[in-house]
C-alpha cells in the first residue's frame, strides 16, 4: 500500500542513469544485499544477515508503510537493481544493495528526488527516523540535501528537512 490517496509512480526517473522503480513483488534480486554482513551493519547496527525469509517480510512491510522502489542503474543499456529505499512522510530508509555503486553519491540523488516527490505531494517536511553515530556517509547524505539533526535516539540521531517558507 502506498502513501493514501496517491497513486505512486511505476517510475520515477532520476537520470539517463539512475531511475526509481516501483516494488513489484519480486525480491530475489535483493537476497544478496542483505547477505551482505557491511550492508546490514550499516542499516541494522548488527551483522547478522537476512534470510530470504526475513527479506521477503521486510519487503511486504516497508510496502505497507509508503511507496517502496528499486534504484536502478543503467548498465549495457538496460536497468538493474542495486538498492532499495522505501518513501513515506515519516521515514525514508534507504540501501546501496550492491557495494560496487556505494560511495558514488547515487544515495544523495535518490534523497534529493524523493524531496521533490514529497514537495510535489505538499509535504513542507519529512524525517529520517534513525541514521546510527558510525554511519557518517548515509548522514552526510541527508545533510546534502537540507536534513537536519533534530534528535538523539540510543544509537544514533533523527533527522528533519523542512521547507524554507
Amino acid at each position: 500500500m502506498p502513501i493514501a490517496g496517491v497513486e505512486q509512480p511505476s517510475v520515477i526517473q532520476i537520470g539517463d542513469d539512475l531511475r526509481l522503480r516501483k516494488f513489484d513483488g519480486n525480491f530475489s534480486c535483493a537476497i544478496p544485499w542483505y547477505q551482505d554482513t557491511e550492508m546490514v551493519y550499516l542499516m541494522d547496527g548488527k551483522r547478522k544477515t537476512y534470510s530470504p525469509e526475513e527479506v521477503e517480510w521486510m519487503y511486504r512491510y516497508l510496502d505497507q508503510k509508503g511507496e517502496l522502489y528499486f534504484i536502478e542503474v543503467l548498465e549495457d543499456g538496460a536497468f538493474r537493481p542495486i538498492g532499495d529505499v522505501t518513501f513515506w512522510q515519516e521515514d525514508m530508509p534507504i540501501v546501496i544493495g550492491d557495494a560496487a555503486f556505494r560511495g558514488r553519491h547515487l544515495g544523495r540523488r535518490v534523497v534529493q528526488a524523493l524531496v521533490e516527490r514529497g514537495k510535489s505531494l505538499g509535504y513542507t517536511w519529512m524525517m529520517v527516523n534513525e541514521i546510527y553515530h558510525f554511519n557518517t556517509a548515509s548522514r552526510r547524505c541527508f545533510e546534502s540535501v537540507g536534513f537536519r539533526p533534530v534528535e538523539e535516539t540510543p544509537d544514533g540521531v533523527q533527522m528533519r528537512w523542512e521547507e524554507c517558507l
